[in-house]
């Protein structure tokens, strides 16, 4: 699956700020990267936040909301902790926070289009790297929009995708 339209429309800032960390992995064994390492220590986590074997997806989803202007939730690091961001929205469209419920805890990343079963999903700790995975709308237990500061993008869309690539499981 080709997800080059982010790149080509003016996306809500939150996906922007995600893109460029796109690719970002975390480091096997006793080494860490100091990029997700780095987010800790900008949000003021780093005396608990020291592995990048610990899970981070919403460690990169604070960092992506701070960047695009907008207040992390309080206990970030706990991905449905993000139950509470923004406003509640009954129906996804680009650039919405989703939260999933996976056995063992939660998830949380960042809506960038959907098929008939499945959300595209861009978030950190997808695959022990910053990605896009599928995984299943009957997982998600919230779907939260970003406060806008003036006026919702025009861009903030529902998006429909082929439903190629597998279904991400377990995103720890």
């Amino acid at each position: 699956m080709s997800y080059e339209y982010l790149n080509k429309i003016k996306s809500p800032k939150i996906i922007a700020e995600a893109m460029k960390l796109f690719g970002i992995k975390e480091i096997k064994g006793k080494q860490h990267n100091p990029v997700i390492l780095g987010w800790a220590k900008e949000l003021g986590v780093d005396k608990i936040y020291n592995a990048d074997e610990i899970p981070w997806c919403g460690l990169f989803m604070a960092v992506v909301v701070k960047r695009a202007g907008y207040e992390p939730v309080k206990n970030f690091l706990w991905a449905l902790s993000w139950k509470s961001f923004g406003t509640e929205q009954k129906t996804a469209m680009l650039g919405d926070i989703l939260v999933f419920k996976r056995e063992g805890g939660g998830h949380v990343g960042i809506y960038v289009g959907e098929d008939k079963d499945c959300y595209h999903v861009l978030g950190g700790n997808q695959g022990d790297a910053v990605s896009i995975v599928r995984i299943l709308k009957s997982r998600c237990v919230a779907i939260r929009r970003c406060p806008w500061k003036i006026k919702q993008p025009d861009t903030v869309t529902r998006i429909f995708l082929s439903p190629t690539g597998n279904i991400s499981t377990n995103e720890a």
